[in-house]
């Protein structure tokens, strides 16, 4: 099997992963359609420039910070920031299984 549509499915399935996990929070389930996208306001950081625009998009697109949100929200007993690691998880695995990475940064110095 070709290695891009493997690596896809695997996003695909992180996608279902975070709202298997989300239904473990004590939200309604329309919650997480519902702002399953608010991370591509990121993009609007592309307005300023497109340093700064990959900037904001990379941070907000990071894995790591959206398991660190959850992990976070579990150790605190705070499930809004479990709810925004999990939305922002499964959004980054959408956008990674339709083929979107993370943003080089248009910098001429590195």
């Amino acid at each position: 099997m070709n290695i891009k549509i493997l690596t896809r499915l695997e996003e695909c399935a992180l996608v279902v992963l975070s709202f298997y996990l989300f239904l473990t929070l004590d939200y309604a389930w329309w919650w997480f359609p519902l702002l399953f996208f608010v991370p591509d306001v990121s993009l609007a950081g592309y307005l300023v420039s497109p340093r700064v625009g990959a900037i904001i998009y990379n941070f907000i697109h990071h894995k790591a910070l959206a398991v660190i949100l959850y992990l976070l929200g579990s150790w605190v007993h705070f499930p809004g920031l479990q709810l925004a690691g999990l939305v922002m998880f499964g959004h980054s695995s959408f956008d990674r299984a339709l083929g979107f990475e993370l943003q080089p940064s248009t910098s001429k110095g590195k």
